[in-house]
């Protein structure tokens, strides 16, 4: 049998004191990580056609990648408005599209100086509406599934709760590249 003084009484009391406030510092401060890091916001997207990623990244830290769906046209760059390729090359988040007929959507400045020249040189409409969307209003339900095919008109899809991520961590003005 163990016997307890009243000085190990107090010295079992302080420790477990002390265990407990540690144990909170430790809580408290991993919750200010996490409220620090969703301050971040994206410097850079970078979209790999190949891989069908995209990632986005802050002073050359990722911050989140994504699986997504490209557009239904096949592999290489958009070359005219309606061959449902995603486009390939250096953009910038131009603006973001609360009324669209998608979850959210962050409109791409395609097409850029390049791609313009290189249809007018060519005689056809570059196109243009290239956005990084959720999915289509009703069909939400499809979730992370939707990035098993490529289904868009040249556009990148994520699922519904990824856009509204993406969307808070993107603003306006943000370079994206695409690679093939």
């Amino acid at each position: 049998m163990i016997k307890f003084s009243m000085s190990n009484l107090k010295a079992a009391v302080r420790f477990v004191s002390l265990a407990a406030a540690l144990c909170l510092l430790a809580c408290s401060s991993t919750d200010a990580t996490k409220v620090s890091s969703t301050a971040l916001k994206a410097d850079r997207i970078l979209v790999v056609k190949s891989s069908h990623t995209m990632t986005l990244m802050t002073h050359g830290r990722i911050l989140n990648s994504y699986k997504v769906a490209l557009g239904r046209g096949g592999s290489g760059p958009k070359v005219r408005a309606g061959d449902n390729k995603t486009p390939e090359g250096d953009y910038v988040i131009d603006q973001k599209i609360v009324k669209s007929r998608f979850h959210l959507a962050l409109h791409i400045s395609y097409p850029n100086e390049s791609d313009k020249a290189r249809a007018v040189k060519t005689g056809v409409d570059p196109g243009g509406a290239i956005e990084i969307h959720g999915l289509p209003k009703g069909l939400g339900w499809l979730g992370p599934i939707q990035h098993e095919v490529d289904w868009t008109e040249g556009c990148i899809a994520v699922s519904n709760p990824e856009i509204e991520e993406i969307s808070r961590l993107v603003p306006v003005g943000t370079q994206i590249e695409i690679k093939p």
